[in-house]
């Protein structure tokens, strides 16, 4: 007799990648629920949802959020619990107490989760374990900013040290507009650091990663960045995937140094001036592109799920080299609008023969999700917020 499959409980419905782990989940026989705070999110209308959990914000209502979510762990008996967003990862990292013997949690300790996400101290401990990294200064604010603008290398990145998916980043091409433009960051931001901007012309790469609960790499997966959105940089909207050793190698020392647990993905840019693949920060997080490991034969989610189950699983370094992936819905339709060669991409914005993210024949349904989650958004600040990045 076969045993059955996980029940698992997919959080954070609103976003692509996690239609990519509700699909990789439900063909693969597991009974698949999606929580989110708004039913009209494009998880929750994938066919392989078979139960919709609507909970409190995490961001807003942390505390109702996590009796909501403990009540539905004790109601549904979930094996594993997979949290799609950082902030949601934290929180239930932070109170992983409370969810002890209701289902499997197979996420890094908060401290870590926060330190690997801090772009300041990442850079300063990536550097220092031999990982090269754009020229990065840390000052405590506007004091420390101003006495420094006149000595500094530019263009400069004001970077969040917590943000994600380029929110809140500014580029600044000289001393005045960093002394204009620091303290106002700073005001939303505490304390951004200022990054070097490489100049263009260098590949933007991606390592994803899992490492099991011994911080000891699982899988590996590289990619490299054809199109972003903005078009400067920022999300990619079309990628194909690479094989690059070393650069899989540096990441997983990377990680393992850091003590990492579960699933994350580092990302480089070649520096055109010396040939050197440069880290510009690690999300210890599902990433957006997830769909594009997936379809690359590295099921993320599935491995997750089966070392939290099983406590580890084989390694897993072999996937398919040159498969590409696109995220039409939003991501191609805006740099297809906001990029002046638009008539000149290649591929073309209407090759549909690409695999997408959301566009599905045998699950068309997420698409209607992603278009209704604007209803929300019109009067929902926070889902707007995020959902503009």
């Amino acid at each position: 007799m076969q045993p059955s499959m996980p029940h698992v409980l997919v959080l954070d419905g609103l976003w692509n990648k996690s239609v990519a782990a509700v699909r990789s989940l439900g063909k693969r026989g597991y009974r698949v629920a999606v929580g989110e705070r708004t039913r009209f999110a494009p998880a929750l209308f994938s066919k392989y949802c078979s139960r919709r959990f609507l909970c409190p914000s995490a961001a807003s209502f942390p505390e109702a959020f996590l009796d909501a979510l403990e009540e539905e762990l004790r109601i549904g008996r979930y094996d594993v619990v997979l949290a799609m967003e950082f902030g949601t990862q934290v929180l239930i990292a932070r109170n992983r107490h409370r969810f002890e013997g209701l289902a499997r949690f197979p996420f890094a300790p908060a401290e870590i989760a926060i330190r690997v996400q801090d772009k300041g101290e990442l850079a300063s401990f990536a550097m220092s374990h031999g990982v090269q990294c754009p020229l990065t200064f840390r000052p405590g604010g506007p004091g420390e900013a101003s006495p420094l603008a006149d000595r500094l290398p530019y263009p400069l990145l004001i970077k969040p040290r917590l943000s994600s998916g380029g929110r809140g980043i500014v580029r600044v091409e000289n001393a005045s507009q960093l002394r204009a433009t620091y303290p106002k960051v700073h005001a939303v931001h505490p304390m951004p650091i200022l990054q070097e901007c490489l100049p263009p012309g260098g590949d933007a790469l991606g390592v994803g990663v899992l490492m099991n609960f011994s911080s000891e790499p699982r899988a590996t997966f590289a990619y490299r960045r054809l199109r972003e959105y903005p078009v400067s940089g920022g999300p990619s909207t079309l990628r194909e995937s690479v094989r690059d050793e070393a650069l899989c190698r540096t990441t997983e020392r990377l990680l393992s140094a850091l003590g990492w647990v579960g699933v994350a993905m580092a990302e480089f840019k070649v520096d055109p001036r010396d040939g050197q693949r440069k880290l510009l920060e690690v999300n210890p997080r599902f990433w957006g592109s997830l769909h594009h490991a997936i379809v690359s034969g590295v099921d993320f989610p599935h491995l997750l799920c089966r070392m939290a189950m099983e406590g580890d699983v084989p390694i897993q370094q072999e996937y398919r080299v040159g498969v590409r992936s696109r995220s039409v819905i939003h991501g191609e339709l805006m740099h297809f609008i906001s990029n002046p060669e638009r008539f000149h991409l290649r591929p073309g914005f209407l090759d549909f023969s690409i695999p997408d993210d959301l566009l599905s024949t045998t699950d068309p349904w997420p698409v209607v999700g992603r278009v209704s989650s604007l209803i929300p958004a019109l009067y929902d600040r926070e889902l707007r917020e995020a959902m503009l990045g």
